[in-house]
């Protein structure tokens, strides 16, 4: 049996427009709380990603629920269960990942069409419920991820989230092994991880990013091509010819910025894919309806993954494929976390480690 307290620390944004709190009094969910499905972990680390920063600014087109404990990208250990769960896959002890989804009726046709994360009932961490900016955390036990053995805890909480969310998209781009895909902001949490799945999918990387620290952290995980987007005059052109001329075959959004949208459409090749991930609050992606329909260019949503993506995403990362940069600082330091963020000079990604 666990020794579970009654209170705990935690990072909370009071009500809209609140600054960030650390509080040391916040309550535990207690074992006989729990609902049947529902399980309280024990949180090791967390991820911290653009989306909490959203969250906790509430500068999105949805608004999360307050007061508000963020956070999507938890690692931690099961203490309990709720009583009267039928057909538990997991058990208390395991080591469980807490994602962005942290709840679907497994049941409606987006579920059974494998978009759990398009659920009309859906909850998510960080956002609708609490998440794992926290000792604790409740989640689904149909939802947490079990991580592999051999995947060390900080390593694989980005993939959660992040490493999950470029996966899925590269997996639905249509992109075949040798062909050409552009990731903007290669050199970002995201964008870093971006470009080992590429790479691993046998996808031929072309990195745009700035600054001398991302371009050589885009060579080394395998980038082939790298442009500078403070330096280079044309970003379409240069795509172009570092992809035979013709353009590329695919491109990965996960930037916030309404302009890398716009110019994927023109530096794809006819029949390329643009994968639209990042998440501007208000921006509108603009587009030659034209040109579009003239190249039969694709364009496609690609929202976090569902339950399959993120074994997949872990299973991959597990076996060295996929290395996440990251630094491990202490919950306490989330607001200076957020400032970096804010200001872009975050590469690879944070980890909030309970401990500290």
């Amino acid at each position: 049996m666990f020794n579970i307290p009654k209170t705990q620390i935690a990072a909370v944004v009071p009500f809209h427009g609140a600054a960030l709190e650390i509080r040391k009094d916040h309550p535990v969910k207690q074992p006989s709380e729990l609902a049947p499905g529902e399980c309280l972990v024990k949180l090791s680390c967390t991820g911290v990603c653009h989306t909490d920063l959203h969250a906790s600014n509430d500068d999105w087109p949805l608004h999360a629920s307050t007061p508000l404990v963020g956070g999507h990208e938890g690692i931690g250990e099961i203490v309990a269960i709720g009583e009267n769960t039928g057909d538990c896959p997991v058990k208390i002890g395991d080591r469980v990942g807490v994602k962005w989804l942290a709840y679907s009726c497994l049941n409606c046709e987006q579920c059974r069409n494998g978009r759990e994360q398009n659920c009309p009932k859906a909850k998510l961490s960080g956002f609708s419920v609490d998440g794992t900016f926290a000792q604790y955390t409740v989640s689904y036990v149909y939802h947490v991820t079990p991580i592999p053995k051999n995947l060390d805890s900080n390593a694989a909480a980005s993939i959660l989230c992040a490493g999950v969310t470029v996966y899925r998209a590269l997996k639905y781009s249509h992109a075949k092994i040798g062909e050409w895909v552009v990731l903007p902001g290669a050199g970002g949490g995201l964008g870093h991880l971006a470009v080992q799945y590429a790479v691993a999918m046998g996808l031929r990387v072309v990195a745009i990013d700035t600054g001398s620290e991302k371009k050589k952290l885009c060579l080394e995980l395998g980038a082939e091509k790298w442009i500078d987007f403070q330096e280079e005059k044309d970003i379409v052109q240069a795509v172009r010819e570092a992809c035979d001329g013709e353009g590329a075959h695919c491109a990965v959004v996960t930037t916030a910025s309404a302009s890398g949208y716009t110019q994927a459409v023109d530096y794809l090749r006819p029949g390329g894919t643009l994968m639209a991930v990042g998440l501007p609050g208000e921006a509108k992606l603009e587009a030659s309806i034209f040109f579009t329909v003239f190249k039969s260019i694709n364009i496609l949503g690609s929202y976090v993954g569902n339950r399959q993506d993120a074994v997949e995403a872990l299973e991959i990362a597990s076996r060295g494929r996929v290395v996440v940069r990251y630094e491990c600082k202490g919950l306490s330091e989330l607001k200076n976390v957020y400032d970096a963020l804010k200001q872009g000079n975050v590469a690879g990604r944070i980890i909030l480690e309970m401990s500290r």
